[in-house]
């Protein structure tokens, strides 16, 4: 016990610590972020001012884009010693051109990245792409 604390005891009910000092989170006005929109207010347009509200925007579920891909390194597993692939019929949209491949297959599939197309070609393979899907193509 400090020397104040001594010199108070007994004398009042505070003990030399002020009326609401030694509560738990007393003269500091709080624990954490209370008080932001009251006795923290410039504090907080200061220092956090993003802190709160809502940034940016998420498009409506219906108009949502997923492809279901796959990537260029995982079509010589999925063919599995068979010649073609067809991608659409497993329920997969696109093909990516991660990895390598080094087995020549044809692949149908409805769409394709630009390194997709150059990899299977440059392994002897071939892509049929359905038809309007030629967004790769430089013209």
């Amino acid at each position: 016990m400090g020397t104040k604390a001594n010199k108070h005891r007994g004398r009042n009910r505070y003990h030399g610590r002020g009326k609401k000092a030694g509560r738990g989170a007393g003269k500091r006005g709080g624990r954490g972020n209370a008080g932001m929109n009251k006795h923290r207010v410039m504090y907080r347009n200061k220092y956090m001012p993003n802190h709160w509200g809502m940034h940016g925007f998420n498009r409506h579920p219906t108009l949502r884009n997923f492809n279901v891909t796959v990537n260029v390194s995982q079509l010589a597993d999925m063919a599995d010693g068979a010649d073609s692939l067809n991608l659409t019929e497993m329920g997969i949209d696109k093909v990516l051109g991660s990895g390598r491949i080094n087995v020549a297959l044809k692949v149908v599939v409805d769409e394709a990245s630009a390194k997709a197309v150059e990899k299977i070609e440059a392994a002897g393979g071939s892509l049929e792409m359905a038809a309007g899907d030629d967004e790769w193509v430089e013209e």
